[in-house]
């Protein structure tokens, strides 16, 4: 009953979306219908006289403005290329076994099976209409397309005739989190959203709608002036007609999955009650992963290869460490879900890179500077790289503020960069003119503070800095060194390939230069980059004094591995230096662990 509820609400709502385009076209013959009332008059001798052979020239012209006017709105809507979710399309002799837990699926449901699979990297699935005719296979090679790849396909090549049913998009996680059982559990309701996809009233409403969004997006591009007039012009009338329909349109989608809701209740409803729970520890895991451990290697240039493996291990290590997750890792013995894959490394591998460009925003294809990595090097390719990046830009900074280098008697090289100069710097002490050394304690010879070289940084300081009068100039100069270098990076990226001479209906279905899509969060703070630089430079420091090793933490990303075990308590003792300006309790945890901050450390 509930099911018959759902559907017919959709469809009635389907009916009012048509309608406003019904009275849109009823509004765009109304002159025309006008013009031919009174040529048919004028002719017949029943509307004559004086004035009305004007009348008639007038209103038809207007006619005639108003059909060219319509004409060509609804030729931009229906070039207009709707937006296609960026995705690795799963061909089913690389799948047999996913495509046939589907269909039976689908059978058991009683609804249309998904024309074809496809993997978002994200934790989340739905069902994406892709049957307009500039998806077909006019179409050249898609932007998503993973090349090299075996059985993973672009969307250009997935289908050579636009599919009636919906593409069923899964999010990758859940292949590799979920187990067989659980993944069903989870699919049934977006499957049975093909039921109702199928009413030609449902399918007609949302073809409109796509449509007029497509169109909104073609009207707001940037464009010649006599061109930004016209479609100005286009844009108005669309957006007055999505106006229009757009809450019709919410409400027949939400008809549309209360019907779906309600066709799956029959369908594994106890196993979907704790596969729910899955997903929301999926997105968690993922989330982490993501910002601790991806983005970081991003940054270096570096993508890894398998995130979808590297989500287990972050879950499993979430379910070892939680108590509320410890149920959890005695799933891990059933059957996974990536077991219906015939090749899951290399389906990992294409929804990795797709990751990567669509969350930072990197090329499409692999090269010196944008190479995958395994997990097994992630430390030496990664964290290693990261750490003595980030130290010599410290110490580029330093020598930009004019602070002298360590030439401590214990210094093996007084001209090398060293732990105990970014320390000496940062302590606190007594107000003093600019130039005036200070007394630098047991940490070597005085610093020189030249306050005049900070005057370029003083403007580039942003919210949220310390309150450190040395570390505020420090974290502004580095804020402003890293937005250089990012805008060095940008200067000098490579056009995407394939890109020149592609206009038209051959446009790619998204584009790169709206990359990323969904940015991981906004840039650092100054606090954040200069107690990141200061880490860093202390890591160096014990990975070249004391025998420390870079290490890979499933949860929260790059860490120092001191005899084996991670260090936890590095941070606290960080903050106290730049934002109290008191060394003591770094220089304890240095004592305790034998590092030494006066040698020199090897940057890159």
């Amino acid at each position: 009953m509930g099911v018959e509820v759902g559907a017919q609400a959709a469809r009635s709502r389907a009916l009012a979306v048509l309608r406003v385009r019904s009275r849109a076209l009823a509004v765009a013959l109304l002159p025309a219908a006008v013009a031919v009332v009174l040529l048919v008059g004028g002719s017949t001798g029943q509307i004559d006289g004086p004035g009305w052979g004007v009348t008639r020239w007038i209103v038809s012209g207007f006619a005639l403005f108003v059909i060219l006017a319509a004409a060509g709105i609804a030729l931009v809507v229906a070039r207009s290329r709707p937006a296609v979710s960026p995705t690795v399309t799963i061909a089913e002799e690389s799948a047999p076994d996913l495509y046939r837990m589907v269909r039976d699926l689908a059978d058991r449901l009683e609804v249309p099976a998904p024309s074809a699979i496809a993997l978002t990297p994200d934790c989340d699935s739905w069902l994406e209409d892709r049957t307009h005719p500039a998806h077909g296979p006019t179409r050249p090679e898609s932007r998503d397309e993973i090349e090299g790849v075996p059985g993973v396909r672009g969307l250009s090549s997935a289908h050579r005739r636009a599919p009636a049913a919906p593409v069923l998009v899964i999010g990758s996680p859940f292949l590799w989190w979920m187990r067989v059982g659980e993944l069903r559990a989870v699919l049934a309701p977006v499957v049975a959203g093909t039921g109702p996809s199928a009413h030609p009233d449902i399918a007609a409403a949302r073809r409109f709608v796509r449509g007029l969004d497509a169109a909104v997006a073609v009207t707001s591009e940037p464009r010649g002036p006599l061109s930004r007039t016209v479609l100005g012009g286009v844009g108005w009338v669309v957006r007055l007609l999505l106006r229009s329909c757009r809450g019709h349109a919410a409400e027949m989608e939400r008809g549309v999955a209360a019907a779906a809701a309600e066709r799956a209740q029959a369908v594994d409803y106890g196993l979907r009650i704790v596969a729910q729970e899955q997903v929301g520890l999926a997105y968690a895991g993922w989330d982490r992963l993501l910002t601790r451990v991806a983005l970081p290697a991003w940054r270096m240039g570096r993508w890894p290869s398998r995130l979808d493996a590297g989500v287990v291990a972050a879950l499993t290590e979430l379910s070892r460490r939680d108590r509320l997750a410890e149920g959890f890792a005695s799933r891990l013995g059933e059957r996974p879900a990536c077991d219906l894959l015939e090749e899951p490394g290399a389906i990992d591998e294409a929804a990795s890179l797709l990751a990567a460009r669509l969350f930072h925003g990197g090329p499409a294809e692999t090269g010196p500077d944008w190479a995958p990595v395994d997990w097994d090097e992630y430390p030496d390719e990664v964290v290693d790289r990261k750490w003595r990046t980030d130290a010599a830009r410290l110490h580029r900074v330093l020598d930009a503020l004019g602070v002298t280098r360590s030439s401590g008697a214990g210094a093996s090289d007084p001209e090398g960069p060293t732990l105990a100069r970014v320390m000496d710097h940062l302590s606190d002490g007594e107000p003093r003119e600019p130039g005036e050394p200070r007394e630098s304690g047991d940490l070597g010879d005085p610093v020189v503070v030249e306050r005049p070289e900070t005057a370029a940084y003083e403007d580039e300081d942003e919210d949220g800095g310390p309150e450190n009068e040395r570390s505020s100039a420090l974290a502004a100069g580095l804020s402003a060194e890293v937005a250089r270098e990012e805008a060095a990076v940008s200067a000098g990226a490579p056009a995407p390939s394939g890109a020149a001479g592609q206009v038209g209906p051959d446009m790619p279905l998204w584009d790169d230069g709206s990359l990323p899509l969904f940015p991981l969060q906004p840039p650092r703070t100054g606090r954040e980059l200069l107690a990141d630089h200061v880490t860093a430079m202390v890591c160096c420091a014990a990975m070249d004094t004391a025998g420390a090793a870079p290490g890979l933490d499933w949860l929260d990303g790059p860490s120092l591995l001191i005899n084996g075990e991670r260090s936890v308590d590095l941070g606290p003792r960080v903050l106290s230096l730049i934002e109290e300006g008191d060394p003591v309790p770094l220089r304890t945890w240095l004592l305790h662990l034998g590092i030494r901050p006066e040698k020199p450390v090897r940057l890159v």
